[in-house]
């Protein structure tokens, strides 16, 4: 058995494993690096660590980082929830925009660049709280949700997006990062219709909220107290209780600034956006240290350890040749629109198991030796399978699901879990060939 097949093989294991067992997925990417690098290079151990060490992407892990730790601050000084309360009254209390306007924040942050299962995290115990107050399908608030953070993951600032237009820029293949964000959003966009009209979107038309607070609600779920403490007060990271945010205090005015120079910064200076986000950090926190000291705890960490571990095994195994080896047994298939097809089914079915985020970085440059035999346009092969890796987000087993239904109210829980199942396996099954007729076969022809 070739060193390729067996570092194919211990991928696969490693996301079992991960799927299995509640083991970080990244933690087990870093083990399996150093076994196999051990066999596979050889020479002194200083030797195989650098080897391994050389993959470390360590730009992504100061983007992974600054974003995170922006984030926590701008929902522990309220940012997030004016930002929802604001929207809610642009729409003049109109229920059935509800979801809608959680599809729009949600996809506004990660847009921004805060990591997709951060801004679900951060919308979700809003989004189920507003559904229990004014009797919305928590399965419909949910996959609002949900799609919206992958309407705005694929950005030219977003984690999705830098991870997929970093690996087409590195194999010199033609890409559009607009293209790229476009077809996401406009996807994405079209499925929350559809799940507008299937989970009880028509019995909202026409209702709209009473004379009442629309703050964040009480029993939005686990994790919803804690959200509300941290997210309204400007006071740290304890929880309590909290009156809705509605208004805007001089550190909500200056995060908000913060973030608008990220943006103006990343897109039309070029500048790196793991670094802007640090610098935005450090000096919100210089102007408020004592609010903001417990935020770097709140930095996804686990996110960032799956992501680097994943990103440091996949590279690893395209420097001993495995992914070259692997593109070039799917192009064996004879049939390019076959092997585009396989290729993406492959990517929805893995990533319905596990972190999105993770499986891009291993799943895309799979498709890179493929793309290079020029049988498919490369636009449109990535594009399709960018979505339809992050559609089966609301797999309850995928980080995003599993974040919305440990956000649901108990009473409520069990009937979100089995309908997020369904949908989620429904995704991974018409995802995929959707993609590929409307994104791939067009080039094709």
């Amino acid at each position: 058995m070739s060193i390729h097949v067996i570092a194919i093989l211990v991928l696969v294991a490693a996301f079992v494993l991960a799927t299995v067992y509640p083991i970080n997925l990244g933690a087990i990417a870093l083990v399996a690096a150093f076994v196999i690098g051990s066999v596979a290079v050889g020479g002194k151990p200083d030797d195989v660590a650098d080897k391994i060490f050389e993959g470390f992407p360590g730009s992504l892990f100061v983007i992974l980082v600054g974003v995170t730790f922006l984030f926590a601050i701008a929902r522990a000084n309220g940012t997030v929830d004016w930002l929802v309360q604001v929207a809610v009254r642009g729409v003049r209390g109109r229920i059935a925009l509800i979801p809608w306007i959680m599809f729009a924040v949600t996809g506004l942050l990660s847009a921004f660049g805060a990591v997709v299962p951060a801004a679900v995290a951060i919308i979700a115990p809003v989004g189920l709280g507003f559904a229990v107050r004014h009797r919305i399908n928590p399965v419909l608030m949910g996959l609002s949700i949900i799609n919206g953070a992958s309407a705005g993951g694929f950005s030219p600032l977003s984690i999705f997006g830098v991870i997929t237009n970093g690996v087409v820029a590195k194999a010199n293949l033609p890409g559009s990062p607009l293209a790229l964000f476009l077809g996401s959003l406009v996807f994405n966009v079209l499925l929350n219709v559809v799940v507008f009209f299937l989970f009880g979107g028509r019995e909202l038309l026409g209702r709209v909220v009473e004379q009442e607070p629309v703050g964040v609600a009480a029993g939005g779920g686990p994790g919803a107290a804690r959200s509300q403490a941290t997210g309204a007060t400007g006071a740290g990271f304890t929880d309590g209780e909290h009156a809705p945010v509605t208004t805007l205090d001089l550190n909500r005015a200056l995060t908000l600034v913060v973030l608008v120079a990220l943006a103006v910064g990343a897109l039309a200076f070029q500048l790196d956006v793991g670094l802007l986000a640090v610098t935005a950090v450090v000096l919100l926190s210089l102007l408020a240290p004592h609010t903001y000291k417990g935020a770097v705890a709140q930095v996804a960490w686990p996110t960032v350890l799956l992501i680097c571990g994943i990103v440091t095994y996949v590279n690893l195994m395209q420097e001993l040749g495995t992914i070259k080896f692997l593109g070039n047994q799917v192009a064996l298939i004879g049939v390019p629109l076959l092997a585009a097809l396989v290729i993406c089914y492959i990517g929805g079915a893995v990533s319905a198991f596990a972190s999105t985020t993770g499986i891009l970085g291993a799943l895309i440059p799979l498709a890179v030796p493929f793309l290079l035999a020029g049988h498919v346009g490369p636009v449109g092969l990535i594009t399709a399978l960018a979505i339809s890796a992050s559609v089966v987000d609301s797999s309850p087993f995928s980080t995003s699901g599993a974040l919305v239904t440990a956000s649901t109210p108990e009473e409520s829980r069990d009937y979100v879990y089995r309908r997020l199942m369904r949908w989620g396996f429904s995704m991974v099954a018409v995802g995929p060939p959707i993609t590929w007729l409307l994104l791939v076969v067009p080039g094709w022809l």
